[in-house]
């Protein structure tokens, strides 16, 4: 069930009535229903109001001279296609309605026209006005929905753009690392597997920010079976971007696809240890580490293989300083500290 508009969302009205005390009248009517009324029996302070744009005019019908008339032509003609002003035209007994109307139509063909003869009641006058006030303010909703359609529009086609760009650059630095057709096809799928599993993260969180733990959850999860874990992921729960999960994301699965060629995961009884912590200082620091054991007795490469190269450049960039990697003995690791806002922007 739709929930009533409250006063501040409904917009205002405009009242030009320039003969006896009609405008104060009208005005008062209105007010005592606490709706915001400006008023006025000059055409001078009629046309700066109108300046400001009314939701309803009521307007007396000898107030229906040709430069109001041209005046509001004007303001009607400048309206966006999803408005259709309403104007409540107050006219006399004898007035030739079918005359006016044809007149007005002609004049104000983007408005909502709406006659009634005086003396008209309270209550009706007041029920018409408020009646028009709903139809405005859902004119505007409609105006905000075609809005936030074409933002989001864009910003799908921004992000199609993206990820595309970030498939093209993938491929070209896998192809560049393979030795065959079946190492190209590996590696790009498992990279392109890491990709898919932060956008997937993402969008189960519903909206700019994800949950790390599900990131990292998501991203080992493969080479994890029920009862056998070869990567254990701890740390305490934080919310960071989009483009940062998308970069640890890729980053573990550079680590993790090295591990298994050359590290802790090419040994049955090698695992993975991937911790963070955050400081308690005024600025958080954001603590990073990715820890291998049980693995074959590791030496430093003689030459930095592209998965090395692109978790060095990737993680230097996210986190503002680059990682330490280190080829212990005991088995590789990965430490990467930087400033928490980093990875929330």
């Amino acid at each position: 069930m739709n929930e009533a508009p409250s006063e501040s969302e409904l917009d205002w009205v405009l009242i030009l009535a320039p003969f006896r005390k009609d405008a104060d009248y009208i005005a008062a009517s209105l007010r005592e229903q606490n709706l915001v009324v400006r008023h006025s029996q000059a055409e001078e302070g009629f046309v700066h109001s109108l300046s400001l744009s009314p939701g309803v005019i009521i307007i007396t019908h000898e107030a229906l001279n040709p430069p109001v008339v041209a005046t509001i032509a004007g303001h009607l003609a400048s309206q966006p296609d999803w408005s259709e002003v309403p104007i409540i035209i107050l006219l006399e007994k004898s007035a030739p309605l079918a005359r006016i109307r044809g007149q007005l139509e002609r004049f104000w063909p983007s408005a909502r026209l709406l006659f009634h003869t005086r003396p008209i009641a309270r209550l009706e006058l007041v029920n018409s006005v408020q009646t028009n006030l709903l139809v405005r303010l859902r004119q505007k909703q409609v105006r905000d929905a075609i809005e936030r359609e074409v933002e989001l529009r864009l910003e799908l086609n921004h992000r199609i753009k993206n990820i595309l760009a970030s498939v093209t650059s993938i491929f070209q630095m896998t192809r560049r690392g393979a030795s065959s057709a079946e190492e190209l096809a590996a590696d790009f799928t498992g990279r392109l597997q890491a990709l898919s599993n932060v956008h997937t993260a993402v969008f189960e969180a519903g909206g700019e920010e994800v949950s790390l733990s599900s990131v990292i959850a998501m991203t080992v999860a493969p080479y994890n079976t029920e009862g056998l874990s070869r990567i254990n992921f701890n740390g305490p729960d934080v919310f960071i971007s989009r483009t940062s999960a998308t970069t640890i994301a890729l980053c573990l699965h550079e680590l993790t696809t090295n591990a298994i060629k050359y590290g802790a995961l090419s040994q049955k009884d090698g695992i993975v240890d991937v911790t963070w912590s955050i400081s308690a200082e005024v600025s958080p620091v954001f603590s990073l580490n990715w820890t291998e054991t049980g693995g074959p007795a590791v030496a430093e490469p003689t030459r930095q293989g592209y998965g090395t190269k692109y978790v060095r450049s990737a993680l230097a960039s996210l986190f503002g300083a680059a990682p330490a990697i280190t080829f212990a003995p005991a088995g590789l690791t990965c430490h990467a500290v930087g400033p928490l806002e980093r990875l929330q922007q």
